[in-house]
């Protein structure tokens, strides 16, 4: 079964990226994809049945609209720090815990806040991840996680786990 999802959810990739819907390109996208799930499955979902449920891609469709807002938003952050004439940016790394088990709900949330424009993921070690904010807007560590993944975190949950 894992092995069907991985074919699947790469074929579904590879028809995105070329965005051709010819038999030729459905060929070649079906032996890349049985090579990718032959040699990467054992790698990814443990859980496959997780997929199979249809209220996790309406939670999807929820988080890239709220990841794409949130983008929007630091993108103008960004732009406003940049075109001032005193530049007002306070960088650090914080130290954010995730209250997120698996590791690719971590590597989602990780990734999420990296491409947010102000904020870099720098490293992960265990539920701990280090992240390079452009603009340090509190010193309490609750504050400052909720800020980062609050609105990432929640629906990730309900994505993944």
């Amino acid at each position: 079964m894992r092995y069907i999802a991985v074919f699947i959810l790469s074929l579904i990739f590879w028809l995105l990226l070329t965005f051709k819907f010819t038999f030729p390109n459905l060929i070649v996208g079906s032996i890349a994809s049985i090579f990718c799930s032959a040699v990467f499955t054992k790698y990814y979902f443990h859980s496959v049945y997780k997929f199979l449920q249809p209220h996790r891609y309406f939670w999807f469709i929820v988080y890239l609209f709220i990841f794409i807002w949130e983008c929007i938003k630091a993108n103008f952050d960004v732009a406003y720090r940049v075109l001032h004439p005193a530049m007002p940016i306070r960088p650090g790394i914080v130290k954010v815990k995730t209250t997120l088990k698996s590791d690719f709900a971590i590597t989602l949330l990780a990734n999420s806040i990296t491409m947010t424009p102000g904020t870099i993921t720098v490293d992960i070690i265990g539920d701990d991840m280090y992240i390079h904010w452009i603009y340090i807007r509190s010193e309490d560590p609750e504050i400052y996680t909720k800020m980062i993944t609050g609105a990432f975190e929640k629906y990730i949950k309900r994505i993944v786990e």
